[in-house]
């Protein structure tokens, strides 16, 4: 909320209409860190998240955690118990929150302010959440500030998200094991651990806030099960060399991190890594093997496929041996098998989304192109754009999305994570509009 202008401010913006505040007075508004809110994306405006802290020495990597949460939009409340501030001091947090951090329960009942009935957080995230913390919320016990706020949380409904870090010993002890399942069985979405040199580490910030966005963010694809080809293939000429393009992945990477976002159940199929607990992955690294990966998949019942990979249109014999160095080489290369060709053969009611990229034409002709593969190959959406003006292996890209039946293509231009959005919000569209027929 905005504070009111000092009285002498006011007068000087009455006797200077038009003139600028000085960039002084606008940033003295809000505290510095909070000049990061929303430059990543707006997941999380205008929700409240507590951030529960405890005495693991996980809690030195909460200071970024918070700003990242906030980056998406998030406003930020932290909770330390003393154990905590052992490891790291207040007003560490109080700066990456820009609220002041609660260390005791007073007068304000700030577990019940935010988290009883009608509170104001959307979420507690106890990150870290060490066995001594795990094993007091699963019992009721409240001799700190996190284990009160939980208490609250728990008793009042507001979701709950907890962040595991210890020694590895202490997170397979049966007690602690029992704790865990026993949150878990309430409700208590758990968040990792890594299991990494005999420790259960603190999971990734990118996928704690993963977590979160999928914990209180938009829920148009829940329940439903999405498959997305990423990146490139690669063609084995021999057991050395490849046959590959330039594409880098980043879209199919940010399409399955969308879905899941919107709730989906995620498979993607790449031969690359994402390494998100949420999201299944499977590698595949040539055209065959890419198309045979989905149509398994598909076995399985999926609602919607999204074929982002640029698949190789041509393949080569491989030679078992690397080939020698020196001299012209003449390679013979054969078409290989169309996924999205055969996924629709098998799959007449499935809903394919498909990617056309062209070099060097103009608008009309590159939708004219795009418009005919959308009908010759029966697709339910095809995000077509010109790779020569940029796109592939960049950050930035520009896409007109086509829709069977729309009569305008929607332009969408900006980062990848934006492009995802934009393709996801249409998927949407489809599938509730099937839904009501």
């Amino acid at each position: 909320m905005k504070k009111p202008l000092k009285e002498s401010q006011s007068k000087q913006d009455q006797t200077n209409p038009g003139q600028q505040i000085p960039a002084r007075n606008k940033a003295e508004k809000i505290h510095p860190t909070l000049w990061i809110q929303g430059h990543r994306s707006s997941s999380l405006a205008g929700k409240t998240i507590v951030l529960g802290v405890t005495g693991s020495i996980g809690a030195v990597r909460v200071v970024e955690l918070a700003r990242e949460l906030i980056r998406n939009g998030a406003e930020v409340h932290a909770v330390m118990t003393e154990a905590a501030m052992h490891i790291l001091h207040p007003d560490a947090l109080h700066y990456a929150t820009g609220n002041p951090v609660i260390t005791e329960l007073g007068g304000r009942v700030e577990h019940v302010e935010f988290c009883g009935f009608k509170g104001r957080a959307d979420l507690l995230l106890i990150a870290p959440a060490t066995a001594n913390t795990i094993g007091k919320i699963a019992y009721g016990i409240d001799d700190t500030t996190v284990t009160s706020f939980a208490t609250t949380a728990l008793g009042s409904g507001v979701p709950v998200m907890v962040v595991p870090a210890m020694h590895e010993s202490m997170y397979r002890h049966p007690a602690v094991t029992e704790n865990v399942a026993r949150l878990k069985s309430w409700g208590i979405s758990m968040v990792g651990p890594r299991f990494e040199e005999g420790v259960a580490k603190i999971a990734s910030n990118e996928e704690i806030v993963l977590e979160v966005e999928r914990a209180l963010g938009n829920r148009s694809l829940e329940n439903r099960k999405v498959v997305i080809t990423g990146g490139s293939t690669a063609e084995s000429l021999d057991p050395i060399r490849i046959l590959t393009n330039r594409a880098s992945g980043k879209t199919g990477r940010e399409l399955a991190l969308e879905a899941y976002r919107r709730g989906a159940d995620v498979t993607l199929v790449h031969r690359d890594r994402l390494g998100f607990a949420g999201i299944r992955e499977v590698f595949a690294e040539s055209a065959a093997e890419m198309t045979d990966s989905v149509l398994s998949e598909l076995e399985n019942g999926y609602d919607v496929l999204i074929s982002s990979a640029a698949i190789a249109d041509y393949t080569a014999e491989p030679s078992p041996e690397k080939i020698k160095s020196g001299g012209e080489l003449v390679l013979k290369l054969k078409p290989t098998r169309k996924l999205i060709k055969e996924c629709r053969e098998k799959y007449p009611e499935l809903m394919i989304i498909g990617f056309k990229a062209e070099t060097g034409i103009g608008r009309e002709e590159l939708l004219r192109r795009a418009s005919a593969t959308l009908e010759g190959s029966k697709l339910d959406m095809i995000a077509a754009n010109d790779v020569g003006k940029g796109g592939m292996g960049t950050e930035e890209n520009e896409l007109y999305l086509l829709g069977r039946g729309k009569a305008e293509p929607r332009h969408v231009s900006g980062n990848k994570r934006k492009l995802a959005v934009s393709i996801l919000e249409e998927v949407s569209g489809i599938l509730n509009s099937r839904q009501v027929l």
